[in-house]
C-alpha cells in the first residue's frame, strides 16, 4: 500500500518546532515536504545546541523525511519564488508573526485567489485576533499564560514547565489535525481554507477535566505535583528502591491495593472509605501506602499489581526508557542514514497502521541546509537555466556536494558527489 499522504505536496516556510514538528508529522505519513529556509544559515534553530557532528540535535529532532530548499527571504525575486513554489502545492504551512505573510505577498486570501484548493495552515503564539496577537510564540511564555504551569508542579515548588516544549509540539499536532480535516474536507467542496491554531488554544484544549473544573465549579486547581487531581491513591509512592506510580482508579482496585498490601484495614478506616475521604486524607494515605510498599522494590511490585488489574510502572529516565524491551519490540525507535552523521536513531511515528511498511516511518534524514534546492525547484518545473541563475544570482542556495548533477539531470537530483 501507498502511505497514506502520497501525492500531496506541502511547503514548509516554519521554523523552530511548533511548525516544523506538524510537517514533519505530514512527511511521517507520506506527503512531500519542502523545508524553505532562509539564507545565509537557514532554520534558527540550527543554532541551539547539543550538536551532533556540528548539527544540532533540535534541528535533527523535528525535520526528516524532508526536502530541503534555501532562499533569500529578503530578495524580492525570493519572494516572486516562494510564491510560485506554494501556487504549486497542496498544502502551505507557517509559524510566523502574525501578518508577516501578509507582508510578504503570500497571505491566505491572495494565494486562494489564483489557487482556490490551497490550504494553508498558520500556528501563531497567541492567535491571529485579540490584544496579544503581536506576542511573539515561545513555549514557556505560553505555558504560563495559558495556566498550564499551575497545574504543573507542588505547593513547595510554585508552578513549572512540562519537560518538553509542549506548548510546540501541542499546537503542531492540532495543526495536523486541521490540516487533514481540510484535505477531506477539499474532496467535497474543491476548495481549501485557512486552518489557524496558536500555542495558547493548543494548550487550552489539553486542559481536560482541570478546566473544566473551574468552568463548571469555579475552582481554580492548584499544584498538585505527582498525584491525580480527583481520584486518591493515584500517583507517585516510595518503594524500596525508587518511586513508582500507581493507578488504582476504582474502588474495587483500591480494595484489592490493600489487600496485596496486606493493609487491609485501611479499606474500613472512617479516612479512606470513598474516593472523597481519601482525597481529603491524601496526604496520611501516602504514608499508610508506603509502610507496606517500602517492603519491595519497584520492579517486584510492577508485575504483582499488574497480575492483580492495578496500572503500575517504574518511573524510568531516558536510559531506561531506549533500553526497555517494550519500547524495542514496538519498534519505537528507527534509524536513518545521514550523509554527515552516519547512522542516526530516533523516536519514530507513534502510530501503527496500514500503509506505513513495518511501522517504518524514519525513511529520509533531517537535509542539509539547501541540500535539495536544484533537485526542488525542477521538480516545481523551473528550467535548468533559471535554477542556475537563481542560484548564482543569491537567491538561492544549494549544499555544496549534492545534486551536483541536478541540472544536468534531475531524475539523479539528490545524489551525493
Amino acid at each position: 500500500m501507498s502511505l497514506p499522504l502520497a501525492g500531496l505536496k506541502v511547503l514548509d516556510l516554519t521554523r523552530a518546532l511548533s511548525g516544523p514538528f506538524s510537517t514533519m508529522v505530514l512527511g511521517d505519513l507520506g506527503a512531500e515536504v519542502i523545508k524553505v529556509e532562509p539564507m545565509p544559515n537557514g532554520d534558527m534553530v540550527r543554532q541551539w545546541g547539543p550538536f551532533d557532528e556540528d548539527i544540532s540535535v533540535y534541528y535533527l529532532s523535528a525535520n526528516r523525511n524532508k526536502k530541503g530548499l534555501g532562499v533569500d527571504f529578503r530578495n524580492p525575486e525570493g519572494l516572486d519564488l516562494l510564491r510560485t513554489l506554494a501556487l504549486g502545492s497542496d498544502i502551505v504551512v507557517e509559524n510566523f508573526k502574525v501578518g508577516t505573510m501578509e507582508k510578504m505577498g503570500l497571505g491566505y486570501e491572495s494565494l486562494s485567489a489564483e489557487r482556490p484548493d490551497l490550504i494553508m495552515a498558520s500556528i501563531s503564539g497567541f492567535g491571529s485576533k485579540g490584544p496579544a496577537r503581536e506576542w511573539a510564540g515561545f513555549d514557556q511564555i505560553a505555558q504560563g499564560y495559558s495556566g498550564f504551569m499551575s497545574l504543573t508542579g507542588t505547593t513547595e515548588s510554585g508552578p513549572t514547565r512540562v519537560g518538553t516544549a509542549i506548548g510546540d509540539l501541542t499546537a503542531g499536532m492540532w495543526t495536523v489535525i486541521g490540516i487533514l480535516s481540510a484535505v477531506v474536507a477539499r474532496k467535497d467542496t474543491g476548495r481549501g481554507q485557512h486552518v489557524q491554531t496558536s500555542l495558547l488554544a493548543g494548550l487550552m484544549g489539553l486542559l481536560s477535566v482541570q478546566g473544566q473544573r473551574y468552568l463548571s465549579k469555579g475552582e481554580i486547581p492548584e499544584p498538585c505535583g505527582n498525584v491525580h487531581p480527583v481520584i486518591a491513591p493515584y500517583g507517585t509512592f516510595e518503594t524500596a528502591d525508587g518511586p513508582l506510580n500507581l493507578a488504582p482508579a476504582t474502588q474495587q482496585m483500591w480494595v484489592k491495593l490493600c489487600g496485596i498490601l496486606e493493609l487491609d484495614h485501611l479499606v474500613s478506616d472512617p479516612r479512606f472509605l470513598t474516593n472523597a475521604e481519601r482525597m481529603q486524607n491524601r496526604h496520611e494515605l501516602k504514608l499508610e501506602l508506603e509502610k507496606g510498599l517500602k517492603r519491595k522494590t519497584r520492579m517486584e511490585w510492577t508485575p504483582l499489581m499488574i497480575e492483580h488489574g492495578i496500572p503500575a510502572g517504574p518511573i524510568n529516565n531516558l536510559a531506561d526508557v531506549f533500553s526497555d524491551p517494550q519500547v524495542e519490540a514496538c519498534n519505537l525507535v528507527q534509524s536513518v542514514e545521514h550523509p554527515v552523521i552516519g547512522t542516526l536513531r530516533q523516536v519514530g511515528l507513534p502510530l501503527d497502521m496500514a500503509g506505513i511498511e513495518d511501522g517504518i516511518s524514519v525513511r529520509r534524514a533531517p537535509p542539509m541546509f539547501g541540500q535539495h534546492t536544484r533537485e526542488v525547484l525542477a521538480a516545481y518545473g523551473l528550467a535548468r537555466q533559471e535554477i542556475s541563475r537563481l542560484e548564482e544570482s543569491g537567491v538561492t542556495h544549494q549544499a555544496e556536494g549534492f545534486a551536483a548533477a541536478a541540472l544536468a539531470d534531475p531524475a539523479i537530483a539528490g545524489v551525493r558527489k
